[in-house]
């Protein structure tokens, strides 16, 4: 009697958890289809300056290699490595007493040619007269006369020689040829140096101003010219692209340069033009070979459509691809072109108008729409609008920014 009981219990309770699961179970089966959340941008244009960042390397604005012009001892180093000098600044000193000598020579050569000068110029003078009148022939006339020119060659040959001595005598002080920072000397006192020997005796280089030169490829050298040309983007009136520069601890340098000229060649290996921009370095900041990105303004794209880079995915083919919203509340995959990176967008050259909507939150749970369910859109305010592109950390503040959740 007490088995028949304990097993009346046993089964008492297993219906009841039978019809607790039953009651937990049922409104799983009634509720309603899961919420899809999406956020869209509109897409609008607006006025964008368009830049490119090129990688390129300082170079020196003027660069002179210092050599001797006449040989000899050197006496004297007469400056401080690594110093700034000015042009004529005497730098080293040669043993002058051969130079020296040979001018005093030549300056006794011109005394002598000058004395002899003035004895056959009064004799030629007497004789013009003497001839006249017949006291002297004709002959001894004309032997005096080319005494006499013959006299005013040897002046002239003997300043010519004393002007050289001078020279050579002046070229025993080697002065810097252009202002600027003076690199190490290879030579000490003592050395012997020759007239324009290979190996120079120090380098002066002009830092202020100073050159970037930097490289960019033909195919983006001619879609700029032909976007200014058409007057897709606006320059100046010189059409000269401001420069600015990115030093190479990420920082920017604070002075701001210009565009002076494009090479006129295309490298047959990379396809790349050189691009040379010069900058102020009243502070020798910049140092040449130094590695440096240079921001180029390219112009400014009056109607540029630009679309956060959150909402461009790629198709299997690698091209670019956005999902939109329609006005009817469907969802559609297109894919557009892309020309370049600005900041935490792409700009859209072609694929998207002005006025269409673009996911760009929420893309992962499209998967998980059921069959027949329409998710409720919300258009949420993004980057896309603003008039201003974000970069650095602030890109990346804009571009989670989106993630408002529209609601069912």
């Amino acid at each position: 009697m007490q088995c028949k009981t304990i097993k009346l219990s046993a089964l008492v309770l297993a219906i009841l958890a039978l019809a607790g699961c039953g009651k937990q179970e049922a409104p799983q089966q009634q509720g309603a289809a899961p919420t899809v959340e999406l956020g869209v941008a509109e897409v609008t244009a607006r006025k964008v300056t368009m830049t490119a960042e090129l990688p390129g390397r300082t170079n020196p604005y003027l660069v002179a290699e210092v050599r001797p012009q006449v040989g000899g001892i050197v006496l004297q180093r007469l400056f401080r490595e690594g110093g700034d000098v000015k042009r004529s600044d005497v730098l080293y000193q040669i043993d002058p007493a051969t130079y020296q000598a040979t001018y005093n020579s030549a300056a006794a050569t011109l005394s002598k040619a000058e004395a002899n000068l003035a004895s056959i110029k009064s004799r030629a003078e007497r004789y013009a007269d003497l001839v006249k009148i017949n006291a002297v022939s004709k002959q001894d006339y004309d032997d005096v006369e080319a005494a006499h020119k013959q006299a005013k060659a040897d002046v002239e040959s003997a300043k010519a020689a004393v002007e050289n001595a001078r020279i050579n005598l002046d070229y025993t002080k080697v002065t810097a040829p252009i202002s600027g920072r003076i690199g190490k000397s290879e030579v000490t006192p003592g050395a012997l140096v020759t007239a324009s020997q290979p190996s120079a005796l120090t380098r002066i280089q002009q830092l202020d101003p100073i050159y970037v030169d930097v490289t960019q490829s033909s195919v983006e050298w001619l879609r700029l010219k032909r976007e200014i040309e058409t007057g897709a983007l606006k320059t100046d009136s010189k059409k000269q692209a401001k420069v600015k520069l990115k030093l190479e601890d990420g920082r920017m340098y604070p002075q701001e340069g210009k565009l002076e000229f494009s090479d006129v060649t295309v490298d047959q290996a990379t396809g790349m033009i050189t691009l040379r921009a010069v900058f102020p370095n009243p502070k020798h900041d910049l140092l040449p070979g130094m590695y440096v990105r240079a921001v180029l303004e390219e112009g400014v794209n009056e109607q540029a459509i630009t679309v956060p880079q959150a909402g461009v995915s790629r198709d299997p083919k690698g091209l670019p691809l956005v999902t939109l919203v329609t006005p009817d509340n469907k969802i559609e995959r297109r894919n557009i072109v892309v020309e370049k990176e600005i900041g935490n967008e792409w700009l859209v050259s072609s694929g998207l108008k002005v006025g269409e909507k673009v996911i760009i939150d929420g893309l992962h749970q499209l998967m998980m729409i059921p069959p027949g369910v329409t998710p409720t859109i919300k258009t949420i305010p993004s980057h896309l609008t603003d008039k201003t592109t974000p970069t650095g950390a602030a890109a990346g503040q804009a571009q989670a920014a989106p993630a408002i959740a529209a609601k069912q």
